[in-house]
């Protein structure tokens, strides 16, 4: 069975589909018909179902796709750049974010070191009896390593953290060596994206406040793809947002491409993930540094 990142890809995909079958049979009997021995039924001049090209030119073959929309170009059943051979985008397929923002929540092993202060840049927090990172400075070990808001740490140099405090991780962290901290890391299990696509005017279809998702457009493609109120904005095309003001926020999705990949989390997971750290973390390092 084959996934899609988005509901406006699985319909062009089922589109294009029956579009090549229809082709694929009407080549058979030609090929049936063109036999020498063949009998040519005499049919009826109309068909029972027309094409789209009779109706205002809506045909939507491969050439026309082509030459009107070339970035809507399909490729039947090419799988995106992605760990799921089995995820069709047609359309998602531009997006080269789409692969690097997707949420699998498998377990990956990291090794990371300090920087010359001693820190990783990484704050975690304790949520039902898991440690989950919370906070990543930019730029840092634990950034260059690939860490992400809401990652799992499972074990830290072979400890594991099931059931430790906030503190307790932080003082295995603190006493790990400078150079080959080695972490068991389960990507996001909080976490979820959407793939959006953008309408004619370049929206989405969603509202929010303080970068928490507070309504949805109707008909809009982040209605159609199932996004969700009450749902904390942490990226947009792989650019992290917590922290971001709603104006910075906006100018993200702006200058972001025809496809737009939005990760989220509920949000009383989110306030429960953040609710220890100081609002100065974001925006002033120095006075609340990250470990």
């Amino acid at each position: 069975m084959a996934l899609y990142p988005s509901l406006e890809d699985m319909k062009i995909d089922v589109m294009v589909r029956a579009q090549v079958a229809q082709q694929h049979t009407i080549r058979d009997a030609s090929a049936q018909y063109n036999h020498p021995n063949a009998i040519i039924p005499t049919a009826p001049s109309y068909a029972v179902y027309p094409a789209l090209g009779d109706y205002m030119g809506l045909e939507l073959s491969e050439d026309v796709i082509a030459h009107n929309m070339p970035e809507y170009r399909v490729q039947v059943a090419q799988p995106a750049p992605t760990t799921y051979t089995n995820m069709i985008a047609p359309i998602s397929s531009q997006s080269v974010s789409l692969s690097k923002a997707t949420v699998t929540g498998a377990i990956r092993q990291v090794v990371m070191c300090k920087d010359r202060d001693g820190k990783c840049g990484l704050r975690l927090h304790s949520v039902n009896s898991g440690v989950f990172i919370c906070y990543v400075e930019a730029g840092s070990p634990a950034a260059l390593a690939g860490l992400r808001f809401g990652d799992q740490i499972l074990e830290i140099n072979n400890v594991s953290l099931a059931g430790l405090t906030m503190e307790q991780s932080h003082a295995i962290l603190k006493k790990a060596p400078t150079n080959g901290i080695t972490m068991a890391v389960r990507d996001r299990p909080f976490e979820r994206t959407i793939t959006l696509h953008k309408d004619s005017l370049g929206h989405v279809g969603f509202q929010f406040k303080d970068g928490n998702i507070v309504g949805l457009v109707k008909d809009s493609s982040a209605a159609r793809n199932g996004l969700l109120t009450d749902h904390q904005l942490l990226e947009i095309n792989t650019i992290n947002v917590v922290g971001m003001k709603d104006k910075e926020i906006s100018k993200v999705i702006d200058e972001s491409p025809s496809v737009v990949n939005v990760t989220v989390i509920p949000q009383y997971i989110y306030k429960h993930m953040i609710n220890k750290m100081s609002t100065s973390l974001f925006k002033a390092l120095d006075r609340n540094p990250a470990l």
